[in-house]
């Protein structure tokens, strides 16, 4: 406990208070406790400036009564004259330091440490379809424009089940996935790329999820292919990803007959 009189002691106290600041600051379970240390320290920093001014001019008060190591009363003064300004510019740099570790608490105060509401984007996978299929589609972008595409796709899409479904393959992406050729439309959540002269077409839908249950695959993970499934008749709406259905994009497809080839 501070004693208020006598400075030595409370000076000794001081420093051990610090020791321990700087032991327990090593971690901070809560971040948002850093705001509430700034403060301290700004105020400790303050009376840390008072304590140099007042260092300062008991050295100059005394200047007149000491003498050096050698009993010299003129190298006594200087003595003191010089620690009274090294403490002066000590006195001022710590004015510069509280400019700083002010201006350093007005940032903190304004971070939002625990969002509970911070989510990240991603796109999760409705249906691509290639084929006749997508030139049907095509045809309606052609005469309708990119919207009448994106909802007509739409019509694949089941809501939780669709998603559920992409969670389970795998069908979820950065942003929606474009390949070298294709076109891209967005309206609302939806976004659609299609390719007239490759022939296929597909719909994503933005899907946000809490920011701790993202996991970003690795910079060289590889997103695998969709297969090509047989061409069959369809009646109703269906869901490509709900059903498993998954499609090879025909520029993979060119790349792996031309390496057929030439085996």
């Amino acid at each position: 406990m501070p004693t208020f009189t006598d400075p030595a002691r409370d000076a000794s106290e001081a420093h051990e208070a610090l020791r321990g600041l700087a032991h327990a600051s090593r971690t901070f379970e809560d971040p948002s406790d850093t705001y509430a240390v700034i403060g301290e320290l700004l105020g400790g920093m303050r009376a840390m400036r008072q304590v140099l001014d007042q260092l300062a001019n008991a050295h100059l008060f005394r200047q007149h009564h000491v003498t050096d190591e050698f009993r010299e009363y003129s190298g006594g003064a200087a003595e003191a004259l010089a620690a009274a300004d090294e403490l002066h510019q000590a006195a001022t740099l710590i004015d510069q330091a509280d400019d700083r570790l002010n201006a350093a608490m007005t940032h903190s105060g304004r971070i939002v440490w625990n969002p509970q509401d911070r989510t990240v984007e991603r796109w999760v996978g409705i249906v691509f379809l290639q084929g006749e299929e997508a030139h049907q589609t095509l045809d309606l972008i052609d005469r309708g424009g990119a919207e009448a595409g994106i909802e007509h796709l739409s019509m694949w899409d089941y809501g939780t089940e669709t998603t559920d479904a992409a969670m389970t393959n795998g069908d979820v992406h950065d942003s929606a996935p474009a390949y070298a050729g294709d076109r891209r439309a967005e309206t609302g959540d939806y976004a659609m790329t299609y390719n007239p002269q490759a022939g296929h077409v597909g719909l994503y839908r933005r899907h946000l999820i809490r920011a701790e249950d993202a996991i970003d695959p690795p910079p060289e993970a590889h997103i695998p292919a969709r297969h090509s499934t047989p061409t069959r008749e369809t009646t109703g709406r269906r869901s490509a990803v709900r059903e498993g259905g998954w499609f090879e994009h025909p520029g993979v497809a060119a790349v792996k007959q031309a390496r057929d080839l030439s085996m």
